[in-house]
């Protein structure tokens, strides 16, 4: 798999802190393959982040990461635990987040045209202004929101 972007690299670097959570060796594994799947990310800070390639951090911890305004469209986020995370903005259209856990988290104005959240927990989620065109919804009958077309 081809590098992951260069601004990715600095963004995460120099906002990372002392005192986060994450494990510094699941980010360089990150950085130098794209392939950080079940990795440890949590608390880290993506702000902007624009994912031009596919990344696989599937099932991974992004426990309070700041994604706001990234672009993660397209990905397959399946499993990911986004809880308490900031994705205010962020473009997640066409992005699979099955069985994603998604509870607290902040989607204000993010654009989830596409998305799929089916069987994704959404408790307590902030989704003011999301984009929800064709998103497959969290709930036993997997319905389809045309919210924002």
């Amino acid at each position: 798999m081809k590098r992951i972007l260069t601004a990715l690299t600095v963004a995460a670097t120099m906002s990372a802190s002392s005192a986060s959570a994450y494990d510094p060796e699941d980010l360089q594994k990150l950085l130098a393959t794209g392939d950080c799947m079940s990795c440890d990310l949590s608390d880290l800070y993506f702000e902007n982040f624009i994912a031009l390639e596919l990344i696989n951090i599937r099932e991974a911890n992004l426990y309070e990461a700041n994604l706001s305004g990234a672009d993660l469209a397209d990905q397959d986020l399946s499993g990911i635990f986004l809880q308490r995370a900031n994705l205010a903005g962020a473009d997640l259209s066409s992005t699979i987040l099955t069985g994603a856990n998604l509870s607290d988290t902040e989607l204000t104005g993010a654009n989830l045209t596409g998305a799929n959240l089916r069987d994704a927990d959404l408790i307590g989620a902030v989704m003011n202004g999301a984009i929800l065109c064709n998103t497959i919804m969290p709930n036993r009958v997997y319905t389809v929101l045309y919210s924002g077309c």
